[in-house]
């Protein structure tokens, strides 16, 4: 069975300078039709940066939604048609001032397939040269050293909740550690 849905008409709710709010009426597969809000989003990135000690580079900075300080890989949202490889390397460099010799991908993946049109992208960096930071105007960030090992087991114990800081730590390891 095809279980596509045709967007019979599409309302805009809201645009602004990084989500996009419609409101979409679709025809279901069995013929009905349904609403859909979606959160049209141009993608982030994110990358995890290890050291020659198996040391990860963090960041630690406030995120209003929750009202608090949250650990996370460097990453960013895309710019519109802005390749995700490129913007990871900047990024890095931005938060952390670090730059990387040898990047892996990591892969893709979809944060809230439900509503959010949103993919992110991650990179794992290694040989690492500082070069020194240069946030944005309105970022604050605190660079934190952790071993991978230990980053490993905070994900475990369920203290580190950014899903692509999470997802990015698990497939480091598996690559670095096996």
């Amino acid at each position: 069975m095809n279980f596509t849905e045709e967007t019979i008409s599409t309302r805009e709710i809201y645009k602004g300078r990084i989500v996009h709010l419609t409101e979409d009426t679709v025809l279901l597969p069995n013929g009905k039709t349904a609403g859909r809000e979606l959160v049209l989003h141009n993608g982030g990135v994110g990358v995890i940066a290890v050291d020659e000690d198996k040391n990860v580079l963090m960041v630690e900075q406030y995120r209003k939604p929750y009202d608090e300080m949250v650990l996370e890989i460097p990453a960013g949202k895309l710019e519109p048609c802005e390749d995700p490889f490129d913007a990871g390397k900047r990024e890095l460099a931005e938060e952390t001032g670090y730059t990387a010799k040898d990047y892996t991908f990591l892969g893709k993946f979809y944060p809230t397939p439900g509503y959010c049109s949103e993919i992110i992208y991650l990179y794992l960096a290694e040989n690492l040269s500082y070069v020194g930071q240069n946030l944005d105007p309105d970022e604050f960030v605190e660079v934190k050293k952790i071993p991978l090992d230990t980053l490993v087991k905070m994900v475990m114990d369920n203290e580190v909740f950014d899903a692509k800081t999470v997802v990015a730590i698990l497939k480091a390891d598996k690559i670095i550690n096996g």
